[in-house]
């Protein structure tokens, strides 16, 4: 119960502060007698909501099948290469750069070509996610690797352990605080990669519910999917904020 109070408590301000700007919202756009279709209020907003809500389930399911694929996809793929960087220093040295110059790519831009070369089902927007939420798991997982304790490594070495051992007792359990950092970063882009990669084909998801309500000028559907969006990806990141309590309990003990 006192955990509770202390949560609530925490969570309280935010709370406060979002009511109040949803207020002066909702207060502006009757004041200045704005255009629904420019800026609509929040009530208008949350009627839409209830109006949608018998054909919105099919393109909020489609999008978080999309990206909850593409991000564990992101996270295998991101795992493997790490693992290699970190056993091969020649690699690291010559693949990195290569992986951080891809992140100049608009993720837009590459979109038309997985649809040209996989087609408008689901696995170029799976492809899509992947591709952007890798990046920062590769980058985490690799950073905790290489900033492992020496003097631990040296002790378990010291007390004849392997490679294999000193990697699963001192490495890696280290660079699992990085992986979840990196996973964090990911989850709140997996959701917004999908909605983008429907954006280039697709016949369900957010992303096509968006390009239509746009092209129809109904502004209120377009903050509908706009939070759907938001409440998708928050609900992501806590499942993987509570995953990494799970994995890594002496962390959190530690901060009590």
């Amino acid at each position: 119960m006192k955990r509770l109070r202390v949560y609530c408590m925490s969570v309280l301000p935010a709370l406060i502060t979002v009511v109040a700007c949803l207020i002066i919202w909702e207060l502006t756009v009757l004041i200045w007698d704005v255009e629904d279709w420019i800026l609509p209020p929040p009530s208008l907003i949350s009627r839409a909501f209830f109006e949608t809500m018998h054909f919105l389930p099919e393109h909020i399911w489609m999008t978080t099948m999309e990206a909850i694929l593409g991000f564990l996809l992101g996270i295998a793929v991101a795992l493997v290469i790490a693992f290699i960087l970190d056993l091969a220093p020649f690699l690291r040295k010559s693949v990195y750069p290569i992986l951080l110059f891809s992140q100049t790519i608009p993720i837009i831009a590459i979109a038309p070509l997985l649809i040209i070369w996989f087609g408008y089902g689901m696995l170029p927007k799976v492809l899509v996610v992947a591709l952007v939420t890798f990046f920062p798991v590769v980058v985490s997982v690799v950073e905790g690797l290489q900033s492992s304790d020496r003097d631990m490594i040296r002790l378990v070495r010291s007390m004849g352990g392997s490679h294999w051992q000193v990697f699963r007792s001192v490495r890696f359990p280290h660079a699992l605080s990085y992986l979840f950092t990196g996973l964090r970063i990911g989850a709140t882009y997996s959701v917004l990669a999908a909605v983008i990669s429907e954006w280039v084909g697709a016949s369900k998801g957010l992303g096509i519910y968006l390009i239509k309500a746009q092209s129809s000028f109904a502004t209120d559907r377009v903050f509908v999917v706009i939070v759907m969006i938001s409440i998708l990806s928050c609900m992501l990141f806590l499942l993987v904020l509570l995953v990494g309590r799970w994995v890594m309990p002496w962390k959190y003990k530690q901060h009590k």
